[in-house]
């Protein structure tokens, strides 16, 4: 025997607390992912959205409830079911602009790294501190807008050996290699590697767009926007080339 819980959810569909009687701790006011306000009661019809299902005398351990669209007392839809809709059709569409929403996720990315750090009550967080880091949050990041993210794609062999792309959006034919500075990786070895990487890139078959992130927290790369112009490469019958680091202005 056993009975359901009740579900704490914002108005966005965040998931805050499927144990809202169990585990009163974790309630808040506010969802710790966008801060809007959370509720654990249908706007329709007040009825508790259903949340974990606890079994008497059984401890469960990992996982979470799945937070639901439609409301299973009045079959009315929660608020954040047509925004989930939305996002899914915005993400499919054709006339998107790639290098637009790349260009948004990178701009943004110094901005993400600075706030994931502030926590609830001193929570654990992703402290970015190498490059698998930069890879991680960054991968997060682009399952906003893109479904078939591929990893570490083997990449054609070039000069005798082959090495791995980051990241490839297969649908779109764009590949994403990270890069993350440091004392031994400044502006001369970072033009080394990546004038490498190009040349490496233009044999790749799923390769039309060549989008290079560089993460420069510390500042090590003097002149950012010359390596961006140096680099850049627009034909429109060739493979095209982006790079953009972040953040600029040390």
């Amino acid at each position: 025997m056993g009975k359901y819980d009740a579900y704490l959810v914002c108005e966005n569909g965040h998931g805050v607390n499927d144990s809202y009687y169990r585990s009163p701790q974790f309630n808040t006011a506010f969802c710790t992912t966008c801060g809007s306000k959370t509720f654990k009661q249908c706007p329709n019809c007040n009825k508790d959205i259903e949340g974990e299902y606890h079994s008497t005398g059984i401890l469960v351990l990992g996982g979470s409830t799945a937070v639901p669209d439609i409301c299973k007392y009045c079959g009315k839809d929660f608020p954040w079911r047509s925004k989930k809709a939305q996002i899914k059709e915005n993400i499919k569409s054709t006339s998107k602009n790639d290098i637009f929403l790349l260009d948004t996720i990178m701009d943004r990315f110094h901005l993400v790294v600075k706030q994931i750090r502030q926590r609830y009550n001193d929570r654990t967080s992703l402290d970015v501190k190498d490059e698998y880091d930069v890879q991680d949050l960054l991968h997060s990041l682009l399952k906003i807008y893109y479904d078939d993210i591929r990893t570490e794609e083997w990449n054609p062999s070039y000069a005798g050996s082959s090495t791995r792309s980051d990241f490839l959006l297969k649908n779109e034919k764009i590949v994403i290699e990270v890069k993350k500075t440091r004392s031994n990786l400044k502006a001369k070895q970072l033009g080394e590697q990546l004038i490498i990487d190009i040349a490496k890139y233009k044999t790749h078959p799923d390769c039309k767009l060549l989008y290079c992130f560089v993460y420069d927290p510390d500042g090590y790369i003097n002149n950012p926007q010359g390596i961006e112009n140096d680099l850049k490469e627009d034909s429109k019958d060739k493979m095209k080339v982006k790079v953009k680091i972040v953040p600029k202005g040390h």
